[in-house]
This record gives C-alpha cells, sequence and structure tokens, in this order.
C-alpha cells in the first residue's frame, strides 16, 4: 500500500503542514478510502489547540470523512472497493464489551477516535474499521453530507433515543454548525419545532430550515413567555445560558439535553427538576447504527448541512475562519 498524504499539526495551535507517513499492512477488518470531502468540526479545532489534553502531535484532524473504499482487508464482507463511504468521530471499537453487544459502539471504553492516537482525515486517504465506515445513499451531495458524520449525529442521536416523535414539542437552542441540523432533523420526526436564538436576523432561516416559531433569547421576559412548552430541549450552544429559564420552558416529564459545552457548567435549581419530574441529559456522537439511520433520514427527508467549501490545500484558511465563527454553517474541505 502507498503512503497517505495529508496536513498536520506538529504543535498545540501551530498550522497544518504537510504531512506524509507509511500506514503499513491494511489489517484484515480495515478498509482504506480515498477522501473525497473533510469538514472541520470545532472537536478538530480543541484537537488543534490540545483544549482536551488529549492531543499527541504530529496528527492529522479530520472526522467527517466521505470517500471512496479503495481496498478492503481480508476479512471485510460489509464493503467493497468503489462503494462511497461517511466516517464520523469513531474509527473502531473492542467489539466485545457490553455497549458493543447491544449496539452502542460509541460508548465503548476502548473506544477508538478518528483523530486521536491516529491521523484523521485532512489527508488524501485514511484507514478504518469496516465497521464504521459507512455507506452513503446515492442522493446525497458528498460535500453536504459531511458534517452529518460528526455535527449531524450530534443532533440526530439524542432525538432519536430521547423517543421524539410528531406529538413532540422540541425546542433546538442555537441556530448554528449543530443547530441548523437539529431544526431540521426535529421536523423530520414530525415534532412541532421552536427555535431560540440570541440573532433575530436569524428567524426566517430558522423557519426555512423547518421551524414553525422562533424565540429571540435576548428579549427580555421571551423565555417566560414559553414556561411549561416542552418535551424536549436541545441545546447546540457553547456559550453559558440561563438554565433555570430553560428547565422551567419544560413541560412535565420533559428533557434538557446538552450536545454543546457551554464553559461554566450547568447550574440548576433542583426543586423545578423534581417538582415537573423533569431530567438534564447529554448526549455525545452516535453508534454505527444511528449512523445507518440518520444517513436515510437525510435522503429521504432532504436534510443537509449548509456548507461552505474550501481547497484541501487551504485547510488552514477554514480552520481561521472556523475559529471566529466565520462560516455559515459549516467548512469542508474538498480533495
Amino acid at each position: 500500500m502507498s503512503e497517505i498524504q495529508g496536513l498536520a499539526v506538529h504543535a498545540a495551535g501551530a498550522q497544518l503542514l504537510p504531512y506524509k507517513f507509511d500506514p503499513g499492512d491494511l489489517q484484515p477488518n480495515e478498509v482504506e478510502i480515498r477522501i473525497s470531502h473533510c469538514g472541520v468540526c470545532h472537536s478538530d479545532i480543541h484537537l488543534i489547540d490540545n483544549d482536551w489534553g488529549v492531543s499527541k502531535y504530529p496528527f492529522i484532524p479530520g472526522h467527517e470523512i466521505v470517500g471512496t473504499v479503495i481496498a478492503v482487508g481480508g476479512d471485510v464482507r460489509s464493503l467493497s472497493v468503489g462503494q462511497r463511504v461517511g466516517v464520523g468521530w469513531q474509527a473502531d471499537s473492542c467489539g466485545i464489551c457490553e455497549w458493543c453487544r447491544q449496539g452502542d459502539e460509541h460508548l465503548c471504553a476502548q473506544s477508538q477516535p478518528t483523530c486521536i492516537g491516529r491521523n484523521g482525515g485532512y489527508a488524501d486517504k485514511v484507514r478504518v474499521s469496516s465497521r464504521f465506515a459507512i455507506p452513503v445513499p446515492g442522493v446525497l451531495e458528498s460535500e453536504n453530507v459531511a458534517p452529518l458524520l460528526c455535527g449531524g449525529i450530534t443532533v440526530y442521536s439524542p432525538l432519536r433515543n430521547h423517543g421524539v416523535r410528531p406529538s413532540s414539542r422540541v425546542g433546538v437552542i442555537g441556530i448554528g454548525g449543530l443547530g441548523h441540523m437539529g431544526i431540521q432533523f426535529a421536523r423530520a420526526f414530525g415534532a412541532e419545532v421552536t427555535a431560540f436564538s440570541t440573532s433575530k436576523d436569524k428567524e426566517k432561516e430558522a423557519k426555512e430550515l423547518g421551524a414553525h416559531h422562533f424565540v429571540n433569547t435576548r428579549d427580555t421576559g421571551a423565555l417566560k413567555k414559553v414556561a411549561g412548552s416542552f418535551d424536549f430541549l436541545l441545546s447546540t450552544v457553547s456559550a453559558d445560558q440561563d438554565w433555570n429559564a430553560y428547565l422551567t420552558a419544560l413541560r412535565p416529564k420533559g428533557t434538557l439535553c446538552v450536545v454543546g459545552v457551554p464553559p461554566s457548567g450547568i447550574q440548576v435549581q433542583a426543586f423545578p427538576l423534581i417538582a415537573g419530574q423533569r431530567a438534564i441529559s447529554g448526549s455525545p456522537t452516535g453508534s454505527p447504527r444511528d449512523l445507518h439511520e440518520m444517513l436515510d433520514v437525510a435522503a429521504r427527508h432532504n436534510v443537509k448541512a449548509i456548507t461552505e467549501r474550501f481547497a484541501m490545500a487551504k485547510a488552514n484558511d477554514a480552520v481561521a475562519r472556523v475559529k471566529k465563527n466565520q462560516v455559515r454553517y459549516r467548512a469542508v474541505l474538498a480533495n
């Protein structure tokens, strides 16, 4: 097998530089994928800057990958050369623990992320376990599907796993990289969807994406007016919020699910939790099962990320713009 050429970061916060490595022999359970597109996720920025203290340099970032299978290991039966596949946050798991056995591989203690301790998708090729290379339905455009593989599954999984259905009243907090996909998926589930944003000028777009209602959270008292309204609130923002106001916006037995990471954590009053039998939960990405299902739903309901394309060679420009929140809504690198 030939060497892999990509763009690696060699120290925390450094620029991406050309980097090549020999991946060695293809393992029996692996596939090699020629990459056509790779999304630039905020998680990549955290890894480049070593915000989480887990980065080992040099490494190639990137975990929202779409490409074509060009080689399959001897044990691989599920995929064949020439198939278009997507790879998200995870590249492998142990396959035998309690969580893997029940189809929750993303909760495996030995989960192998795509670009932590290994090289990811800002490259011409990548290798992953075949279980984590998900076939992409033909009607989906590679550029728009790439961000679904991390950002999309991050909002799809909680909607699915908390049982959102046509009777549900769902609120999506934040209309950005995650939220704009969350609105589309909540609408695909048949729910009544409300978008929450600090930007009044996002109302028109939120409604075009599928929201029935819009709440401008800068408007004093706007949250009080929707008290007791929602079965499920999905918070996609990485900024501090009035969490008690969102808690009281839930109906009895409602859930506030957090997928964005607020810097100061979440402080809430205990009484509204207890009295209304409400819950606060978190959700990471999702399992291969959920990824398969999400791509099928996206294909049937025309869900897609709104993207800005950059040439792979311009990855530093894309990273800089994502850092400054200047991309609407997801940056995608194209080979």
